[in-house]
């Protein structure tokens, strides 16, 4: 299984002849769809959904409601590849299985109305891999890569720490970096590495770099 992080939250699984590319938005080049057999959108935020860089591949697309609502009001030429996917349920995303986890984005400002988001979790040559999306909502059961948020406006470090420890991957990757400064994301990386369990991994990888 090869993890290539790309701007932001997106991120590109692949194995055998299935490239699953999660959340490819507006900090994101457009490189990162290049020869996706799928993607995955956790939510309809600018950062997790760039309609040009769905118009750049012919791949399928697995989404929510909300998220096929707004594909289909900014490119309706994209809209029918959209795959709606409903909480909780596992489907096949050309050839990889994935699950939906979670409802809700995390809470911004209580007021503030509540983003539906969808996290995915993914089975990937006997690996399993979770992106979360924009929430803190773990996928309940095991997983040997943890795709982590660190900076975010609805985020506190101590939270993200606290959901890598509950979500307890050997290995967490960060994702949604592009709010923090370079100076920001030291910080954020000596609290990971000093604050996470034993046998827990932190990475943070350049975009365009696979995980070792």
């Amino acid at each position: 299984m090869r993890i290539t992080k790309f701007g932001h939250a997106c991120v590109r699984i692949s194995e055998g002849g299935s490239t699953v590319v999660v959340d490819p938005g507006a900090f994101t080049g457009r490189e990162a769809v290049e020869g996706a057999t799928a993607v995955l959108v956790t939510h309809e935020h600018a950062d997790h959904l760039d309609v040009e860089h769905l118009r750049a591949t012919d791949a399928p697309i697995w989404t929510i409601g909300a998220v096929a609502r707004a594909i289909a009001a900014q490119a309706p030429d994209v809209a029918e590849r959209v795959v709606v996917v409903a909480p909780g349920e596992t489907f096949d995303a050309a050839g990889v299985t994935v699950r939906a986890v979670g409802e809700k984005h995390a809470v911004i400002h209580p007021d503030y109305d509540r983003f539906d988001n969808s996290g995915y979790l993914l089975e990937v040559g006997g690996r399993r891999v979770f992106h979360p999306g924009d929430a803190l909502t773990g996928p309940g059961e095991p997983v040997d890569v943890l795709l982590a948020p660190v900076s975010a406006p609805w985020l506190r470090i101590g939270d993200a720490i606290d959901f890598a420890r509950e979500v307890g991957a050997p290995t967490s990757l960060a994702i949604h970096d592009r709010v923090y400064s370079d100076l920001g994301l030291g910080m954020a990386d000596q609290h990971f590495r000093a604050l996470l369990g034993e046998g827990q991994k932190w990475v943070r990888l350049p975009d365009g770099a696979d995980l070792p």
